[in-house]
């Protein structure tokens, strides 16, 4: 991994699919989706948002649905049931036409507008431009997790970098089309930068700001979900790092 962000380095023209997973998210998603298209579009050859609405029951389909009319540059993928962060991610990945993929959450806790910070550090050079958190917007007991959770799967899984938990990345398409992703969870993050490391992908690192969330209840931070997850990360250790 590498942090050089020297202006040397040589910047083709980018085309990027920025994508957002949304599960309840009605009151933010709107405007996450319009930031990131008038940043980036500026900045890029083609440029594409899209969000999967994975089985919301907030109204997100309807405030999506309506985002349609004047927005060609906007593609919606519904999910008529939740099927967990990765089934979201795996989703938007699919849907996906251009040669670099930017994700975030749909939850408003990072700025979409950050994203044309990344695109200058993606030279020809770089497979992953990774955003890391400068301080973290939640409660203390949430950022104690947080961060015992990135200390044990960086350990597990030999991950490098100083934030393994920040979705906030943009990288080359063709790494996930080389080897595809398999997690439904959220553990996908953690398969997404294992898969990454082991092709050899050259990273560059990037500050990004992280607030509070505006609105909803994440659903992660619950004792049942820390549970699961735990499990979950356990049965992708076994398979990529046991097993191999």
């Amino acid at each position: 991994m590498t942090s050089d962000n020297s202006s040397a380095a040589t910047r083709l023209p980018l085309s990027i699919s920025a994508m957002f997973p949304c599960y309840n998210d009605a009151t933010t998603i709107a405007g996450l989706v319009d930031d990131v298209h008038s940043v980036l579009a500026p900045l890029t050859e083609r440029c594409e948002v899209i969000v999967v609405n994975d089985g919301s029951t907030d109204g997100s389909r309807e405030v999506l649905d309506a985002l349609l009319a004047d927005r060609p540059w906007l593609v919606v993928v519904h999910h008529d049931r939740n099927r967990g962060y990765g089934g979201a991610l795996l989703s938007g990945f699919a849907a996906a036409q251009y040669d670099w993929i930017f994700y975030t959450d749909g939850d408003a806790q990072y700025d979409a507008k950050e994203a044309a910070t990344f695109v200058p550090l993606a030279t020809n050079d770089v497979d992953v431009v990774q955003g890391y958190k400068m301080g973290r917007g939640d409660t203390l007991t949430r950022k104690v997790i947080g961060r015992c959770y990135h200390h044990v799967v960086k350990l597990l899984f030999r991950l490098p970098g100083r934030d393994t938990d920040c979705d906030f990345r943009l990288f080359r398409r063709q790494l996930i089309i080389d080897r595809p992703l398999q997690s439904t969870t959220g553990v996908i993050c953690v398969e997404m930068m294992r898969n990454f490391n082991e092709q050899g992908a050259r990273f560059v690192e990037t500050p990004v700001h992280h607030y509070f969330r505006p609105s909803g209840r994440s659903q992660f931070f619950r004792l049942p979900a820390i549970a699961r997850s735990a499990r979950q990360l356990l049965a992708l250790w076994w398979r990529m790092v046991v097993r191999g």
